[in-house]
């Protein structure tokens, strides 16, 4: 070990309070990385981890179905724990941030990003820190966002037109070039939505996407549709996700309630529940960091909640869980970290689940159950301006992001990040003007 552990002969290795943070955050991907190796054998597992950096990974493309449910399991949970790596040896603390791109990393690992198909774009957003002299740290997070670009990267590198070599290299400049330009869009489309749709990078990537795609169908280069589904495995996932999710619900409070009882004493009483209350009255804009305003036991168990809720949800509705849906309840868990709790997902998800009884197409549509978890991308509509608006805002993110796609031909994983987007940006005028009669167009119109 390093200097911040120490040999001890009675306790074993001992770690420091920053490793036994970073160690509880390994714990989710390594808890998934063996229910993969349990659920598939290990011969498996190796030739569906191949199938899946072969096959294009554009929206919707199940990994579960591709390579089977134990290799996305172990493609997942790989990605993740190379995420918290990267974190812990760049010399950063856990934040919010760091958690949410891990779980978020988990989450489209399932379906859209494997272990070759990441690092160019990586590679692009350190050379832009390198190029602007200052530390890769501040934009590591946006890096690691930014692989929603991922399926890009395959579906260059299986261009018949070029060949593997010229495929490969063509795909390897591509990603370098997207991640370099990313960053600073990113920067510039916060601006749009002023914090009122939690996935910006989807956005900046919706643009990029959509860029790319033009020029390569101007040269004749076309997208075929896709959908790859799983079906049939709603046990072994709830299972899961039940299990987890309840023990970082339980934990803390059990945690709580017995350094009470040690104590004995009563004045801290409830202090977690207390944080989480805090965490419960932030609106959500521009996705604040929950580990610095409450704490990680109340963000811990706010996670939890928000877990099972979302889980619950998508059961009593009867849809499928699988990969592309574990990874909307998994992304749903990591921004409740930074700006979600469950006073402000659940009108957009009510919006979203009243669309799909009034318009054209069933709630457990693949398409729709997508739109159904990653609409709360708007929740801090709901905590800033309330319930109804938080509902308008799902009903109407439903059909946008059902129908937002086609323009960059699923390349973009986080359809909904740029979806959501063009909602808020849409939506939040219109709520502020009506919500102050007095507000008004500030400065000259441009015509």
């Amino acid at each position: 070990m390093g200097k911040g552990c120490a040999g001890n002969k009675s306790n074993g290795w001992k770690f420091t309070k920053r490793e036994r943070k970073f160690l509880l955050l390994w714990g989710m991907p390594l808890y998934f990385m063996a229910a993969g190796f349990l659920l598939q054998p290990l011969s498996g597992i190796g030739a569906g981890l191949i199938r899946i950096m072969e096959e294009p990974d554009f929206l919707i493309t199940d990994y579960v179905v591709i390579g089977g449910i134990g290799a996305a399991l172990v493609n997942a949970s790989l990605l993740a724990l190379l995420c918290v790596g990267i974190v812990y040896g760049l010399g950063m603390e856990i934040s919010g941030h760091t958690i949410t791109s891990v779980f978020l990393m988990f989450g489209f690992s399932l379906f859209g990003k494997n272990l070759l198909n990441i690092w160019s774009i990586l590679t692009g957003v350190c050379l832009y820190a390198r190029y602007h002299k200052t530390s890769v740290k501040r934009y590591i997070y946006v890096g690691f966002y930014g692989t929603s670009l991922s399926p890009l990267i395959t579906q260059v590198m299986r261009t018949e037109h070029f060949g593997p070599g010229l495929g490969l290299a063509l795909s390897c400049v591509l990603g370098i070039v997207m991640g370099f330009v990313l960053p600073p869009l990113a920067t510039h489309t916060s601006y749009f939505h002023k914090g009122y749709s939690l996935y910006n990078v989807g956005f900046a990537g919706g643009i990029i996407a959509t860029v790319v795609v033009s020029v390569m169908k101007s040269f004749g280069l076309e997208v075929q549709s896709r959908l790859v589904w799983h079906t049939g495995s709603n046990g072994t996932f709830a299972l899961l996700l039940l299990i987890l999710f309840g023990g970082m619900a339980g934990v803390p409070v059990a945690a709580n309630w017995l350094s009470e009882k040690k104590e004995g004493s009563t004045a801290g009483r409830g202090s977690v529940f207390r944080a989480y209350k805090r965490i419960l009255k932030t609106s959500g804009v521009s996705g604040p960091d929950f580990i610095e305003e409450a704490g990680i036991p109340a963000t811990v168990l706010n996670m939890g909640i928000n877990g099972l809720f979302a889980t619950l949800f998508v059961i009593a509705v009867g849809g499928d869980l699988n990969g592309p849906v574990v990874g909307g309840i998994m992304t749903i868990v990591g921004f409740s970290a930074t700006g979600k709790h469950i006073r402000n997902i659940m009108p957009v998800m009510a919006g979203v689940y009243i669309a799909g009884l009034t318009k054209s197409w069933e709630i457990t549509d693949p398409s729709a159950m997508l739109a159904l978890l990653f609409s709360t991308t708007l929740a801090p509509v709901a905590g800033e301006f309330g319930p109804l608006a938080g509902m308008l805002a799902g009903y109407l993110h439903s059909s946008v992001a059902l129908n937002v796609g086609i323009v960059y031909s699923g390349m973009n994983l986080y359809n909904n990040g740029f979806a959501g987007g063009i909602v808020a940006m849409f939506l939040v005028p219109v709520i502020l003007s009506v919500r102050d009669r007095r507000a008004r167009a500030r400065g000259g119109l441009s015509l």
